[in-house]
Parts: C-alpha cells; sequence; structure tokens
C-alpha cells in the first residue's frame, strides 16, 4: 500500500469510530427503510456498442489540487445528466478530496442518473452509510482490502441491491479481483505511489479480465483517441473526473470525448 493510501486508509479508521459513536450502526439500519430506491449503475453501463460514462464529480485530489474553484456539485450533476452520461461518480472523502456524503444525498434528489460513491471504504458502516445516503453503486479497492474483506464488503453490497465497482492498480490484484466474483471491475490508470498516470495500464490488463465482466478504465481518459483505444481492448466503460472538472464547457468537452458530431 502507498503512503498516501496508508494515511487515507489510517483517517478513515478515524473517521468511522467517530460516526460509530454518533450514531451506532444497529441506528444507521434503522435509516435502510427510508432510502430512495436503487437504481440500476450496472445496467446503464451494460450497453453493446459504445463506451458507456461514468462521469465524476469532485472538488480537489492529493495529486492535482482545487479542480473548480466555482464548485457546485448539484449544478455539475445537472449538467451532467442532462448531456445523457450513464452514471455519476462523487466523491464523498472530506479531508483529502473536499468532498461530502451529503454532496451525494443532494444530488441524488436532483437527478435521475445512478450515483456511485467514490471513497475509500473499509467497513460495512461505510456500505450502509451509502445507501442511506442514496447510493446506487459504491468503489472497492483491492489495495486497502484483504480478501476477507473484499467479500464481505461486496456481498453486503449486493445485499442491499447495489452495484460494488471493485478497483485494481496492482497487476497481482487481478486475480483477487477476479475470484471474488466482482461483475464491474475498474483499472485505475494513476500509479498512487508516483501519482504518474498512464492509459495503457488498463489496455496491458485488459487480456487478464474475463470477458463476462465489465471492464472499467479510470483516470487519464482526456481525448476521443483515448476512448476509441480503450474500446478496441475490450474496455466497456470509462470514470473520467480531472478532464471534466477542469472544463469551462461541460457539454463541449462530453461531445468531444464521445466524438459526437
Amino acid at each position: 500500500m502507498s503512503d498516501i493510501l496508508q494515511r487515507i486508509v489510517e483517517t478513515k479508521h478515524r473517521e468511522i469510530a467517530e460516526a460509530k459513536a454518533r450514531l451506532p450502526l444497529e441506528a444507521l439500519r434503522t435509516k435502510l427503510p427510508s432510502a430512495p430506491p436503487v437504481r440500476d449503475f450496472f445496467g446503464a453501463l451494460d450497453r453493446l456498442g459504445r463506451l458507456g460514462i461514468i462521469a465524476e464529480i469532485k472538488k480537489a485530489s492529493p495529486s492535482a489540487g482545487v479542480m473548480r474553484a466555482d464548485f457546485d456539485p448539484i449544478a455539475i450533476a445537472r449538467e451532467y445528466a442532462q448531456h445523457g452520461v450513464d452514471c455519476i461518480s462523487v466523491l464523498t472523502d472530506v479531508e483529502y478530496f473536499q468532498g461530502k456524503l451529503e454532496y451525494l444525498t443532494a444530488i441524488r434528489h436532483s437527478v435521475a442518473t445512478p450515483v456511485l460513491r467514490k471513497d475509500f471504504l473499509i467497513d460495512p458502516y461505510q456500505v450502509v452509510e451509502a445507501r442511506v445516503a442514496g447510493a446506487d453503486a459504491v468503489l472497492l479497492i483491492a489495495e486497502i482490502l484483504d480478501d476477507e474483506q473484499m467479500r464481505g464488503l461486496l456481498s453486503l453490497t449486493h445485499e442491499l441491491e447495489m452495484t460494488a465497482l471493485v478497483e485494481l492498480y496492482e497487476p497481482a490484484n487481478v486475480s483477487r479481483v477476479v475470484a471474488s466474483g466482482a461483475k464491474l471491475i475498474g483499472v485505475n490508470n494513476r500509479n498512487l505511489r508516483t501519482f504518474e498516470t498512464r492509459l495503457d495500464h488498463t489496455i496491458d490488463l485488459a487480456l487478464s479480465i474475463p470477458k463476462d465482466r465489465l471492464l472499467v478504465a479510470e483516470s487519464g481518459i482526456r481525448t476521443r483517441e483515448d476512448m476509441e483505444r480503450l474500446a478496441a481492448a475490450g474496455v466497456r466503460a470509462v470514470l473520467i473526473g480531472e478532464s471534466f472538472m477542469r472544463s469551462g464547457d461541460l457539454a463541449s468537452k462530453l461531445r468531444e470525448i464521445r466524438g459526437d458530431a
């Protein structure tokens, strides 16, 4: 695990302990019946003939700093939805990405597009928390989970009728993620040790991902040419954050990425 990931995980342990002290898991679970119905995140991406787009909403990151000073998550989500993105990813980490779980809840009530909680999930509490907040899907990161944790969080995600996007970076984690039964598998192109981003990382690993899994490329996707290269390698969807967050014209950037006339 990289130094930055280790620091984030340590922060998560502290945040989870504080959250459980405020509202124990048993009490949190009583809120599940009031959560909005789950929308089909996987189904929104599982369409032949084109790459699905998961458009991300994040204000900042440890590597890039603040990406969007005029950050209005609801306005961004509505623009994404208006221009037909398939799914929306919402950064909910506070300390490192300047996100909030409340952003996800507000976005869930503002658009009909399926929404992913993107955070560093290491405890069942966070999965239940995501569903209560209105998430349709959660991100699970292989680099911060052992096999038992991964299987447990994946099982709970399915129990709550959500989709899990199970992400990896290290090639050694491909077999672990596949063995977990994950149907939606993401490859992060960003090395969290060096912060180098290399699109070929997904392309190199694509042959190791069974064809019955839906492969998502994450990070470093900037152009239509990038999209075409990934599609040719068998990628079925992309998660794009920084390219959209730094764009002054989301509609134009979406048209460019899609290759729309």
